[in-house]
């Protein structure tokens, strides 16, 4: 079903970080949105999802990806949900730690 996402969205959802930061790379918007969500919240989604599903460790590559190429740790989805939101929705804490250090250096350079 890879015509239904985004190619960015399409990475997220499979968790693939090496395409995704090759599309990044290429010049695709880190805040896009689609289907009511942001790149970043649906990367904690799949994360979350993900995990759930396997019963594997939480994983985080594909949220660190998209704040490396400057995605906006606050950004809130459609659906007014945070990145931090999901992550704690999730009990994602490597997620919640990886936004907040974002949030902080971003403050810090705005002084």
């Amino acid at each position: 079903m890879s015509d239904y996402w985004t190619p960015a969205h399409h990475a997220v959802e499979h968790e693939d970080a090496e395409t995704l930061a090759r599309l990044l790379a290429d010049g695709t918007d880190p805040d896009e949105v689609f289907s009511n969500m942001t790149l970043l919240t649906h990367a904690i989604d799949a994360e979350g999802d993900g995990s759930l599903q396997s019963g594997q460790p939480l994983t985080v590559h594909t949220t660190a990806v998209l704040l490396a190429f400057g995605a906006d740790p606050e950004l809130a989805d459609p659906a007014g949900r945070t990145p931090i939101d999901m992550a704690k929705h999730y009990g994602h804490d490597l997620a919640v730690k990886l936004l907040r250090a974002h949030i902080s250096g971003r403050a810090a350079g705005n002084r």
